[in-house]
């Protein structure tokens, strides 16, 4: 048996950067334990919590000894510390497609606030219809479309040859348009992603969470 995994989500199971890191661990196929933690209480700035979670946010990840947080962070580390052919890649192996997934992630974690805060996690996973989109969140939800066109053809259900864990960032991005406006060949794209194994698997976390 390796050094153990642990894995700390939020309770209810919303957080989009949580649920990259499980289906990174399952894509993997690695053993580990989740551990949810109950952020309307105040737990993540709570010991031994903090401990753990140097910047006292979730997804936070304990490997052995190590502890770390920044989903995007933990998914490269995962990559490297468990390298295919024995687990699965969660990144292209392709110097600039691995660099534009990485792009990918970094942008859809930093960009589009408007439609994250008026398209939020109860929106992908409740079905939770909310008011008409701002002027902000219209331009947000336009600069997403428009990136993911380039990226995403008729028929594709992956970014690249094979999946890669910025399929599953980006399609929880197009899951919140799921109420509104979403051309056909993103929402198949999207509609793909969520049959994933490890995706169904969170889904379920989630069902129970509620």
């Amino acid at each position: 048996m390796g050094a153990p995994i642990t894995l700390y989500v939020d309770s209810l199971f919303l957080s989009p950067y949580a649920m990259s890191v499980y289906v990174a661990l399952t894509e993997k196929q690695l053993s580990f334990e989740v551990r949810p933690i109950d952020l309307a209480a105040g737990e993540q700035r709570m010991q031994p919590f903090q401990c753990r979670a140097l910047t006292s946010r979730v997804p936070a990840l304990t490997h052995a000894d190590f502890n770390l947080t920044e989903s995007s962070v933990i998914a490269e580390y995962l990559d490297e510390a468990f390298p295919p052919p024995k687990h699965a890649a969660l990144y292209p192996s392709d110097l600039r497609e691995r660099a534009r997934a990485r792009q990918l992630q970094a942008w859809l974690r930093s960009d589009l606030a408007a439609l994250r805060q008026e398209r939020p996690t109860e929106t992908v996973f409740y079905g939770v219809a909310g008011e008409p989109l701002s002027d902000a969140a219209h331009a947000a939800a336009a600069k997403l479309i428009h990136v993911a066109d380039h990226l995403i053809g008729v028929g594709q259900t992956t970014l690249f040859d094979a999946w890669s864990i910025a399929d599953t960032d980006l399609a929880v991005m197009l899951k919140r348009l799921s109420l509104d406006d979403l051309p056909d060949t993103l929402r198949d794209y999207a509609d793909a992603q969520w049959q994933r194994p490890a995706v169904q698997k969170w889904l379920e976390h989630n069902a129970a969470a509620r």
